[in-house]
């Protein structure tokens, strides 16, 4: 290799320019931001006000936070949903002026004042939830208006009762430990309130109410089509918005005691401030109870730091005001342009050298000698479904194959005329194997690994993982499971093509070439999942070899099948069988011979290899040219080959025309034929195949027959 491709392959191989990129993806942009942004204003202004981070000042700021904390969860709930609060300081008032005339006026008991300030809360929420979400009035004049009844409201009652309540310095115990107390020096306050937080963040991120919530923010029509209660849900969250406003007034009534005609003026600006800081999206369906909090240490520590540093408070609320005015405005134009500016970012390709492909032409002969025995191939559902990735076949001699609709279509034999959904999943089908008890279990899309019973219940197995504690990006979630396969111990071995980029971006993966895909484990007798093998350029096809103690597998833009011990005195080694395939290399299954049958889903091609060498064009390409006019493997030639244990190629066969298969992604021997198919088809193919055993079913040789 010529110095400058060994620098240049040094760079982009250990270089981490591809980071930058992972800040700024869609977690991590939403999470580390306001994070970053916190510990920028407190590291500030600590070196610009002495004692600004000292015990008392912290101990003060915990008190504070957890007070506008709990409003800011409440307005956290209300955006989520795809609405807006902006009564919450009249809410405040009343509340707390409520809280203070039950006792100091009417001098009911503290658990008492506690229930009835926590209803009088939930009625002005109810107000608004009932409303906007019942009778679908606009959440911002909505709360407007509302802010404007309850603000006059309040003023006169303080008109009123201000001085009784003034002259009354009740000493009760229990009220001055919910205003003042601490357990081992953390306020009454801050221990609510990370009750309460620990709560949200299960409510939102683990059951299903919360989930509903993120749904209507995202789409109100959508979530409505789902049959998720739309209207009563977000009356709800105003309910819950005002409960959670009148619990933090009753810890500023016990800890202050007053009913100033100021209280609760200009709190929306504070709260909605804290909520766009915190990263919150003000169009709905983004958002978490750790962003709130992260929201509000923010503003709490400019508002805290302009205040000691004697700032007036026309100037704090200018402040607030801009701030928010600023945050709004990035919110906005961020939501519009995020993709276009990850993808200048967030896109890192690598140097991926490809050693020169094996000769296919005609004449030049070889293992790969192009031919055209696909050319007469015979076809089945033919108009009838569509992307077909994987085909397969049951005991009772019936085709399935997947569709792009999301569903499990079912061929019934012998002639595969008659058809029908054996199951709907609602992502795309990709890889398929039967288990010993014919259950079927696939590979989805987006979606993870699901099992699907003889009687076409569908279930999930599996859509997480352990996360990898050095990656920046969020691996655990199953992203992209493409190809599987079965072993005799119920271990399910199945390729994930890429943990940085969705199904629908698997190009830019492939721009890439960086080592994005990962081979899981699931284990059907415990239901553990875990990694078994990291770094690989989109791991696809996914083979028990005839040992039972390794797998095959194919990385795609790697041309190259590798083998992975999971048993024996091998355990845990990684072999390479071929490393110079003349295409891209898919799925890979077994023969009746006992060797292994492998698609090619594209052909190289020498533009694309040499842009495998130049990482700058490709990440050039990817900014300024639409992703339809890429470069890309050439997919309008079929191709299927037969290899053996050592990786020597048996035999090919090839569609030329691609009239019949223009690209082949699966093939399964089954009873003397060979099925086909293909995600960009609308067809499966069968081809006779010669001196092949008619009466070899794969399932029925490995575990055999039912009894």
């Amino acid at each position: 290799m010529p110095m400058r491709d060994t620098l240049t392959s040094l760079r982009y191989r250990y270089w981490p320019d591809h980071l930058l990129g992972e800040i700024l993806s869609k977690r991590w942009t939403e999470t580390a931001i306001p994070v970053i942004l916190l510990l920028i204003v407190g590291f500030a202004l600590s070196r610009s006000i002495d004692h600004f981070l000292s015990p008392s000042s912290l101990a003060d700021t915990a008190r504070q936070a957890g007070e506008i904390g709990f409003i800011g969860l409440g307005m956290a709930l209300v955006v989520i949903v795809g609405g807006i609060d902006l009564s919450v300081g009249s809410i405040f008032a009343l509340t707390d002026f409520c809280a203070l005339y039950l006792l100091d006026v009417l001098n009911w008991p503290v658990p008492a004042v506690v229930v009835a300030t926590l209803l009088c809360g939930a009625l002005l929420g109810a107000v608004n939830g009932v409303l906007i979400g019942y009778l679908r009035l606009r959440a911002f004049i909505t709360t407007l208006i509302t802010l404007i009844i309850y603000r006059s409201a309040f003023d006169l009652l303080i008109q009123r009762y201000s001085n009784s309540i003034a002259a009354a310095f009740p000493d009760i115990p229990s009220w001055n430990f919910i205003g003042g107390g601490d357990v081992f020096g953390i306020p009454s306050v801050a221990l609510v309130y990370i009750a309460i937080a620990i709560f949200g963040h299960i409510f939102m991120t683990r059951l299903r109410p919360g989930w509903h919530i993120t749904a209507i923010g995202g789409s109100r029509r959508s979530a409505y089509n789902s049959g998720i209660p739309v209207r009563r849900t977000i009356a709800l969250c105003y309910v819950a918005s005002g409960v959670l406003t009148s619990i933090a007034a009753l810890f500023f009534a016990a800890r202050l005691g007053t009913v100033g005609g100021d209280i609760g003026v200009g709190l929306e600006v504070i709260v909605l401030t804290a909520t766009v800081l915190g990263g919150i999206t003000l169009g709905g369906g983004k958002g978490s109870v750790a962003k709130s909090l992260v929201g509000v240490l923010i503003v709490l520590l400019i508002t805290n730091g302009l205040t000691t540093l004697n700032a007036r408070g026309g100037i704090n609320r200018m402040a607030l005001a801009g701030i928010l005015l600023i945050a709004a405005m990035v919110d906005i134009r961020w939501q519009k342009n995020r993709t276009r500016i990850i993808s200048k970012v967030y896109v890192a390709p690598t140097y991926h050298a490809l050693p020169p492909p094996p000769a296919t032409e005609i004449g030049q002969g070889g293992p790969f000698e192009q031919n055209d025995k696909l050319r007469d191939v015979e076809l089945i559902g033919l108009g009838r479904i569509e992307a077909p990735e994987d085909v397969i076949l049951d005991r009772n001699n019936n085709l399935y194959a997947g569709s792009r609709h999301g569903d499990i279509m079912r061929f019934f034999a012998p002639d595969y005329q008659r058809m029908e959904v054996f199951a709907h999943i609602g992502g795309q089908p990709l890889g398929m194997a039967f288990d010993r008890q014919d259950n079927l279990y696939v590979c989805i899309g987006g979606m993870g690994l699901y099992r699907i019973k003889p009687d076409g219940t569908v279930e999930k197995a599996t859509d997480e993982t352990n996360r990898s504690m050095h990656s920046v990006n969020d691996d655990s979630r199953l992203r992209l499971a493409d190809d599987l396969d079965i072993t005799d111990d119920g271990l399910i071995f199945f390729s994930e093509a890429t943990v940085r980029y969705e199904m629908d971006e698997w190009p830019i993966d492939g721009l890439e070439a960086r080592g994005n895909g990962r081979i899981i484990c699931y284990d059907t007798k415990t239901g553990a999942t875990h990694t078994a093998l990291r770094g690989l350029k989109f791991p696809n096809g996914i083979c028990v070899a005839s040992d039972g103690q390794s797998i095959l597998f194919a990385e795609t833009f790697g041309c190259s099948i590798k083998r992975l011990w999971f048993a024996g005195p091998k355990k845990g080694q990684v072999e390479v069988v071929m490393d110079n395939l003349p295409g891209y290399p898919d799925n890979i299954n077994l023969a009746s011979d006992g060797n292994y049958w492998l698609a090619l889903v594209g052909m190289r091609s020498p533009s694309l290899d040499l842009a495998w060498k130049m990482p700058g064009f490709r990440r050039r390409m990817a900014k300024r040219v639409p992703v339809d006019e890429w470069l890309f493997p050439n997919i309008n030639t079929g191709c299927v080959v037969k290899f053996n244990e050592q990786g020597k190629i048996l035999e090919s066969f090839w569609d030329l025309r691609g009239e019949n298969h223009p690209m082949i992604t699966s093939m399964r021997e089954h009873r003397g034929y060979l099925y086909l198919g293909g995600i960009m088809n609308n067809r499966i193919g069968r081809y006779k195949l010669d001196n092949a055993d008619p009466n070899y079913v794969q399932y029925d040789k490995r575990w055999g027959k039912l009894s």
